[in-house]
Formats: C-alpha cells, sequence, structure tokens
C-alpha cells in the first residue's frame, strides 16, 4: 500500500505539473515547491495549515504559542497557494513555507533543517511520510479542530494503510463527539473533544495543558 501512495503522490504533481502550464494556481503550486533554501531552526515550532481557512481557523492556537513563548522560532507551511499567497509575510511565524511534496527524502531534509520540538497540523492533511519521519524523531505530533466522518477511507475496510498514519498522531483535539467516537471505534483514544479553533480555543477546553517544561522538552499534552 505504500508504494501506491508514493505513486499516488508523484503521479499528483505530475497533474498538478501539466495543469501548471495554463492554470495559474497550478503555476504557483510548482514554483514555490522549486528547490530553496530551508533556514535552520534548532527546537522550532512548526505549524502546518492545508490553506487560508484552516490559517484562521488554527489561528488562535498560533497567537498563544507566539504569545507564550516569543523566543522561540515558529515556522508555518501551507500546501495550497490561497494559504501561502496571503500569509508568506505573517508576523506570527519566523518562516513561512509551502509545504514539500511529501516524499521520504523531502520529510528528512524539511525535517531535519528545521528540527521542530513540537508539530501541529489543523484539521486536514494526513502526510505519511512528514508523520512518519516525525514519529522517528520523537517529536511529538498534535492534530487541533480535527473533524472525521464515516465515509472517509480512514473507517474503511480497506483504509489500513491511512489508519496507520492516523496512528504516527500523539494527540487529536477534534471539533466533535462523533468526531471522536469514529476514532475510538478504530482504535485511537487519544483523543479530546475541544470544538472549532475559531470558537473556542484549543487551551481553556483541554483544561491548561502543559506544552513545555522550563521552554526545554515537550511534556505529553493534555
Amino acid at each position: 500500500m505504500r508504494l501506491l501512495y508514493n505513486a499516488g503522490i508523484r503521479l499528483y504533481f505530475a497533474t498538478i505539473w501539466l495543469a501548471s502550464f495554463f492554470n495559474k494556481k497550478a503555476k504557483l503550486w510548482i514554483d514555490g515547491r522549486k528547490e530553496r533554501a530551508f533556514i535552520p531552526y534548532p527546537e522550532s515550532i512548526w505549524f502546518h495549515f492545508a490553506s487560508l481557512g484552516e490559517f484562521e481557523q488554527g489561528r488562535p492556537v498560533l497567537e498563544e504559542l507566539r504569545a507564550l513563548y516569543p523566543d522561540d522560532k515558529i515556522v508555518v507551511t501551507f500546501f495550497s497557494p490561497s494559504g501561502y499567497e496571503i500569509r508568506k509575510n505573517t508576523p506570527l511565524a519566523d518562516a513561512v513555507y509551502y509545504l514539500p511534496l511529501d516524499t521520504p527524502q523531502n520529510a528528512r531534509k524539511f525535517i531535519g533543517t528545521i528540527q521542530p520540538k513540537l508539530v501541529i497540523f489543523t484539521k486536514y492533511d494526513y502526510w505519511y511520510h512528514f508523520f512518519n519521519e516525525v514519529n522517528k524523531r520523537g517529536i511529538p505530533l498534535y492534530i487541533v479542530s480535527a473533524i472525521f466522518r464515516p465515509g472517509q477511507i480512514f473507517f474503511k475496510w480497506y483504509g489500513g494503510f491511512h489508519r496507520k498514519i492516523l496512528r504516527l498522531v500523539n494527540y487529536f483535539f477534534v471539533q466533535d463527539e462523533r468526531s471522536k467516537q469514529l476514532l475510538n471505534g478504530i482504535g485511537i483514544k487519544n483523543v479530546t473533544v475541544s470544538g472549532d479553533t475559531r470558537f473556542d480555543r484549543v487551551w481553556a477546553n483541554a483544561q491548561a495543558p502543559q506544552i513545555y517544561s522550563g521552554y526545554q522538552r515537550v511534556q505529553k499534552w493534555p
């Protein structure tokens, strides 16, 4: 199944590359992922957002961490041009990038450069190689404002590989009880219903979790 996943990633890239010759958004997607130097930020905090909507959804968490730990470097990535092109100069981040294509080599290079001590994804985007590399390095990975539906591949009989991706996540903060029940139904218990972060900050709903101890290393959250 991993081979099919890798083939699908490369096919997706090829499709976008072809579309880039006549579609502006596709061209931005391709050009933004051309070889570029990532800035080394040891012990950074990495936030990933699929697009602009997810950025606004996860923004309360980003703002809270920026305020609590002003000396920590924050790296933000986007999958879509709709997020990157509008928020590439956000003062909430020290660096903003397009998320590289999800390959083992890209995951090792990117994560090895920014060396995050904490990774937070918002709502969507489950990338096997990035999650696996984070997991191998022992870096805590959290999903905030996650939402799940019964029709998603994670809950199908043939979705074993995609369930494996979910099990690489340390903790889920989900929007509703149904999402929690769906995750519980496939054996994932590390879940808290915390609502939508656009309206209800994760911190308050998770009963004041401890994220750092002495600004040095990540603790269990919540």
